[in-house]
């Protein structure tokens, strides 16, 4: 398999380093330039066309959003997920707005960056589990029902039908050629995402939401 290229942006070196350092411990992924400021970015997206683009929000010569909606509007083959120190909805609806695909907060620990960088390169959206809960709330008080899937990603339903169908960490690691502490990962965040702490509760859920037949 082709390697996920990834640019990162952020104007603080040792923050770069520290990403940059988490990504190259990751199977798969191959970091092909970083940049210090926006401009800088956009002119090594266009010169690398990278799959994903990990930009910070607040940068010199042109911000993180600002960023997001060129790379989106023309070079719309790379992926942009913003990195933020703000667990807030309103914050991560801007970045989507502005035509990001991700919103990644700074404190996240190697797991979750590498959950959002995959489901990125795959096309998907994904958003931070702090900031997840709370879109879905909103949307539950706006339409007054449920959430089918409360909002997760595909890959997350899957994970979530293999863990009702009662298969271990290291199954469901093989099946989907992931490693077993991402699919822990996973399963932490959809505990946390639905608000159910044991996996018999989200075998009740995954029956609930018709993935997985009452006989399991």
């Amino acid at each position: 398999m082709e390697p996920i290229r990834v640019l990162i942006a952020d104007d603080h070196g040792l923050v770069l380093a520290g990403i940059r350092a988490l990504l190259q411990g990751i199977d798969g992924v191959e970091v092909v330039a970083q940049a210090g400021d926006g401009r800088e970015a956009l002119a090594l997206v266009e010169a690398h066309r990278p799959d994903v683009l990990l930009t910070d929000i607040a940068m010199p010569q042109m911000n993180g959003l600002d960023l997001a909606e060129r790379v989106a509007r023309e070079l719309p083959a790379t992926r942009v997920v913003i990195l933020s120190m703000h667990a807030t909805e309103e914050y991560a609806s801007r970045a989507l707005q502005a035509g990001a695909v991700g919103y990644l907060l700074k404190k996240s620990g190697a797991a979750e960056l590498e959950i959002a960088v995959r489901a990125a390169a795959r096309g998907e959206t994904y958003l931070t589990p702090a900031v997840s809960k709370q879109v879905i709330a909103n949307y539950l008080r706006r339409t007054g029902g449920t959430a089918e899937s409360e909002g997760l990603t595909p890959r997350q339903r899957e994970i979530l039908r293999l863990v009702a169908e009662g298969m271990s960490t290291k199954t469901i690691a093989r099946r989907l050629g992931i490693s077993g502490k991402t699919v822990e990962a996973h399963r932490t965040q959809l505990m946390d995402r639905l608000g159910i702490h044991e996996v018999a509760g989200l075998v009740r859920y995954a029956i609930r939401i018709g993935l997985v037949g009452p006989e399991i």
